[in-house]
Order: structure tokens, then sequence, then C-alpha cells
């Protein structure tokens, strides 16, 4: 797999700033945005976990 391009949680390129998605609370939340193309992604929170889904690049679980 590919290395990200984009930043999961504020979906801008890493070479942005991005000070205020490296904190501890960003840390445990799941994505948001997908790593490779920056769209939103679908995500679904359950009592075990959370699923992410691009529609163009799949689902990712945690």
């Amino acid at each position: 797999m590919t290395q990200a391009e984009f930043c999961v949680h504020c979906g801008h390129p890493w070479a942005a700033d991005h000070a205020a998605c490296d904190n501890p609370r960003t840390a445990l939340e799941p994505p948001r945005f997908c790593p490779h193309c920056a769209r939103r992604m679908v995500v679904q929170i359950t009592p075990t976990g959370w699923t992410a889904r691009c529609s163009r690049h799949g689902e990712t679980t945690g």
C-alpha cells in the first residue's frame, strides 16, 4: 500500500501544518478523510471499534 498523501483528520495535504491534528484526542478518533484522495469517508462507530469507508478506496477498520 502507498504512503498516505492527506491527513485523515483534516483532509489537507501532508505538506500543510497539522499542529491541530497532532494531539491525544485525535489519536483516539477514527479517520474522517481518505488518506489517498482526501474524500470524506462514511464512518460508523460501534462499541467494539469503527469502520470507515471511502467510495473509491474501500473500507478500513479499527
